[in-house]
């Protein structure tokens, strides 16, 4: 009996396996009560209390670990926030809605969901990249100016300008990046919101500087280090469209749903045409971008010494026969002593304007000029003169010293007598050089030399006393012009 009365002992031990059913639901609560504190000691996820405070404005560089990021900074959410594209497509129309003229860009930008994204990034073939929690936490309104922010970086070529700038100056620190970032945003923060386009909260000004609106990346980049907001904007990221600095998100030129350079190019002529078909809707920085964006300032510097050296050394100038040196086909002809084709230094007659319609600046700038046309025929200056020519030609002046030129006139303007007195010298000149404003009669006829006329800014409107109705002239088809300033 004893044994039978041992035997029932051991049926009770399954008896707590009603209870580990409940095991499994007692879990979850002690599962999820030490998650949080296994966060920081976890390496995965050592950071996300600093790439948390990155989506409010520290440490974008750090990209990596966004998914930690969303449950840190909402636990009620779910650990991976899904990305809203109609909120974010809502926001793109309200952006085409109050600037027309961006359509057709802002409709050009492939939206790629990545987490590791801060805010919102753009890379130099027109890829967005977006963070779902940053999507979900701003305003329709204000997401709406984001799409225009970092479109513009696009449209102003903010990538390829970035990368001109660090290679001319050499500026490859590791502050640079951010540097050329935050002066990009200068530029295009003056003047883009407002008029239903409310400014992001964090849109950075120059005014945080105390720099001027209006300037373009470059300017601002001469004018400051920027260091002072180093450490406060240490979180600006918009992408390597913004400097042209590679991000880890990046997909790169292979990527899918990349924009070749000609699709970009189509891009900005179109918006650039529609900005200039209705100018009265782009604020002055959009203006400004349209009229340059495919006619940018030329270095007239370099323009007008390369137009020089390719008169100068055209075929037939300074060439002449010689018998100091005989014809090596005198070879074929017994006793006949035929002469060689030799190549002399060009001679150069420079024409300048001192009419009363060219200004004092325009003049000292033309005797620059002259300088660096006798450095362009091989710094021989003594075959450089100089006429200075209002309504009468003056005596030609060998160049000696630009600085030490007079130039003299100051009445109406006629360069044809310019032209006429440079002819005449002997020997004759190889190339006429003329520095004018343009507001003056050309020779009818094309001389007997090479042409390049450096033509000073003209005003908005030429002005003639005698004739209210005056257009100047073209430069004739004949000469090389060259726009100065």
């Amino acid at each position: 009996m004893t044994g039978a009365e041992q035997r029932p002992l051991p049926r009770p031990r399954p008896r707590p396996a009603p209870p580990r059913p409940v095991r499994p639901l007692a879990s979850p609560p002690r599962a999820s009560v030490p998650a949080p504190p296994a966060g920081p000691g976890d390496p995965s996820s050592a950071g996300a209390p600093h790439r948390d405070g990155a989506s409010h404005g520290h440490g974008a560089s750090h990209g990596l670990g966004a998914p930690d990021r969303d449950s840190a900074r909402h636990p009620a959410d779910p650990p991976r926030l899904p990305l809203d594209m109609e909120k974010l497509l809502a926001a793109r129309l309200h952006a085409v809605k109050v600037r027309p003229y961006l359509a057709g860009a802002l409709f050009a930008l492939q939206v790629v969901e990545d987490r590791s994204v801060p805010t919102m990034a753009v890379d130099p073939h027109w890829r967005c990249y977006v963070s779902p929690a940053f999507v979900a936490r701003m305003p329709v309104e204000e997401l709406a100016g984001v799409w225009v922010h970092e479109v513009s970086h696009l449209l102003r070529d903010h990538h390829g300008r970035g990368e001109r700038y660090a290679k001319e100056h050499e500026a490859y620190g590791p502050g640079e990046k951010l540097r050329r970032n935050i002066a990009a945003d200068f530029e295009i923060n003056d003047d883009i919101y407002g008029e239903g386009l409310p400014r992001p909260v964090g849109a950075v000004l120059p005014s945080l500087l105390r720099l001027d609106a209006g300037l373009l990346m470059e300017e601002y980049l001469r004018q400051t280090s920027m260091s002072g907001a180093g450490p406060e904007l240490a979180w600006l990221d918009c992408g390597s469209g913004a400097d042209g600095h590679a991000r880890p998100w990046d997909l790169g030129p292979d990527g899918a749903h990349g924009l070749s350079r000609q699709q970009q190019d189509a891009i900005r002529f179109r918006v650039a045409e529609g900005i200039k078909g209705r100018p009265g809707d782009a604020p002055e920085g959009w203006r400004r971008w349209a009229d340059e964006a495919f006619h940018p300032p030329q270095p007239w510097r370099q323009l007008l010494g390369a137009a020089v050296r390719a008169a100068a050394g055209a075929p037939g100038v300074g060439e002449d026969h010689s018998y100091g040196r005989p014809s090596r086909r005198g070879a074929a002809v017994p006793g006949v002593l035929l002469p060689s084709l030799r190549r002399m230094p060009p001679r150069v007659s420079v024409v300048i304007d001192t009419s009363g319609s060219v200004s004092d600046a325009e003049l000292g700038s033309a005797l620059l000029e002259v300088a660096a046309i006798s450095r362009a025929v091989g710094g021989r200056r003594d075959l450089v003169s100089v006429i200075s020519c209002d309504a009468a030609a003056r005596v030609a002046v060998p160049l000696c010293r630009a600085e030490g030129i007079e130039l003299v006139g100051g009445g109406g303007t006629d360069l044809r007598a310019g032209f006429a007195r440079a002819l005449r010298s002997r020997p004759r000149p190889d190339v006429i050089v003329a520095l004018t404003d343009g507001q003056t009669p050309w020779p009818s006829g094309q001389p007997p030399c090479r042409t390049v006329v450096g033509l000073f800014p003209r005003g908005s409107r030429a002005v003639n006393e005698d004739d209210a109705e005056y257009v100047p002239d073209s430069p004739p088809p004949w000469a090389r012009v060259v726009s100065i300033g």
